[in-house]
């Protein structure tokens, strides 16, 4: 049965409805169509999904959405506001007069409209259902995810190429006769990855101590002799899906205590790698890399390892499953990253991801990319 349809089935509801914007993830799986202004989706139980947009976009969405396409003059909205002149009142009216009297509506709905439709009927709030089957990639999903990771590695071959052929003055890099910063590394990527059609936003480029604090974006000049890392996670512009891809690199030799923690990183990625396959709990993978850790005499707690091994990745760059302690059973066709990290302020830091998608026996590894801290 549908997943919409079981849990319809569960509460006794009429039809499911969400509202959002088409850039929300849950909105564009259920219809492929985009649109800034939010819009209604709404499926009855047993039937193909519905969405309800203005009349200049019905053209549009009749041939972009998976979904059927209905106009607000269609489900009434222009008589109903005649009367009423509450915006959530008006549209609350209009949905139950196509929905039904008993309603499964999403956890993101807006309060304002949650309570409006409770004047016109029963309304039970979803748990997820959309995101959990969101998770589970389609091969063609997979596929576009695989075109996004080739984009992503080669701006990540861009950035590095940079600070490798940097050269050092003053204790900085120094590219073209001027220092090399985060900033102009990571405009560089993003113009490359705007090249290739993706979109890419707070990249970090943190260096030295800045990166014993893992979402510090970097700024200023890179330095020789420090930890680096790049984390990028760009979205693709046509398909809305993302890629999420690490690196930590250093220009000559860093401190032999950088050098300890990226082999230790590095050898609890294919830990936790080694640990990926359908069955296999997101806590049980996460838990495999903190004994590691900690038989090297790394912490788990606010040094050291301080986040989850990993998350899922679609149509948000963090969505199910979770690779961390609360995570449950792993499904083959999840993509999920595995990004193991230690982090000690004074010292810095150290995080190498990939992404891959969970097999029956092995985590199949999208990234290609060199792991090499010395550049």
């Amino acid at each position: 049965m549908d997943p919409l349809d079981a849990a319809m089935k569960m509460c006794g509801a009429d039809a499911f409805v969400h509202y959002a914007a088409g850039d929300d993830a849950d909105m564009r799986y259920l219809t492929r169509f985009v649109m800034h202004d939010s819009f209604v989706f709404f499926k009855r139980y047993r039937q193909p999904g519905t969405i309800i947009v203005p009349q200049m976009e019905a053209e549009r969405a009749s041939r972009e959405s998976i979904a059927g396409v209905m106009t607000r003059t269609q489900a009434g909205l222009p008589e109903i506001t005649k009367k009423e002149k509450n915006p959530w009142e008006a549209a609350a009216q209009m949905i139950a007069g196509q929905a039904g009297k008993i309603m499964l509506v999403s956890p993101a709905l807006p309060a304002a409209l949650l309570r409006a439709l409770e004047e016109h009927g029963r309304v039970f709030v979803d748990t997820g259902t959309i995101a959990q089957v969101r998770a589970k990639k389609s091969p063609e999903e997979i596929r576009l995810m695989l075109t996004v990771q080739k984009k992503t590695e080669r701006a990540m071959a861009l950035g590095i190429s940079l600070i490798r052929h940097a050269t050092v003055k003053r204790d900085i890099l120094f590219h073209d006769g001027a220092p090399l910063t985060s900033e102009l590394v990571r405009v560089a990527i993003h113009k490359q990855l705007m090249d290739d059609g993706c979109r890419a936003v707070e990249t970090i480029i943190s260096c030295g101590e800045d990166t014993a604090f893992p979402h510090i974006i970097g700024s200023g000049p890179l330095r020789p002799g420090a930890p680096i890392v790049i984390d990028m996670f760009p979205r693709d512009e046509a398909t809305g899906y993302y890629a999420d891809m690490t690196r930590t690199v250093s220009k000559g030799k860093p401190d032999g205590q950088v050098i300890d923690m990226y082999e230790a990183v590095k050898e609890a990625q294919q830990i936790g790698i080694s640990h990926i396959k359908t069955g296999v709990t997101g806590a049980e993978a996460h838990n495999a890399v903190v004994d590691y850790f900690k038989s090297r005499g790394y912490e788990s707690d606010t040094r050291g390892f301080i986040h989850n091994l990993g998350h899922g990745v679609g149509l948000q760059v963090h969505e199910l499953p979770t690779v961390g302690p609360a995570g449950t059973a792993l499904e083959k066709g999840f993509v999920v990253t595995v990004e193991p990290g230690l982090y000690y302020p004074g010292i810095g830091g150290v995080r190498l991801e990939d992404i891959g998608v969970v097999r029956t026996q092995k985590f199949a590894d999208f990234t290609k990319f060199e792991e090499t801290l010395i550049v």
